[in-house]
């Protein structure tokens, strides 16, 4: 399975409020994920919203499958992390209803590209 991957502009942070914490309210993200969990809540968001003070890893740049993909295609992640496993890159992945999501840090955005073409993948900016 070979699928488009769109590079997202701009960076990332990936940051974290209490769990009992009010959503965030960020205008004009381009993509954000909110996940709550018993313990955190848990926040990616373009690097400059994030709030002074709360605990966040900040320099990532976001992959995204360019999707919908459908609910019973088996594989999908599996085939983006094994050759970024293997470049040595690490990954944060998020999956939403229609596609998969990943964040990979700003100084290993290349390697990954790399990494995805000769797996076969097609990358793009977006």
């Amino acid at each position: 399975m070979k699928l488009e991957i769109q590079v997202l502009p701009g960076e990332y942070a990936v940051w974290q409020l209490p769990a009992d914490a009010p959503p965030p309210r960020i205008e004009g993200a381009g993509f954000l994920s909110v996940t709550r969990t018993p313990d955190e809540l848990s926040v990616v968001s373009p690097a400059d919203s994030v709030p002074d003070g709360v605990p966040a890893e900040t320099g990532f740049r976001c992959l995204a499958v360019a999707g919908p993909l459908a609910f019973d295609l088996t594989g999908v992640v599996a085939g983006l992390s094994t050759p970024l496993a293997e470049a040595e890159v690490p990954i944060f992945v998020i999956s939403t209803f229609d596609t998969d999501y990943l964040l990979v840090r700003s100084e290993d955005l290349s390697r990954a590209r790399r990494a995805l073409t000769a797996a076969g993948f097609q990358i793009t900016d977006r």
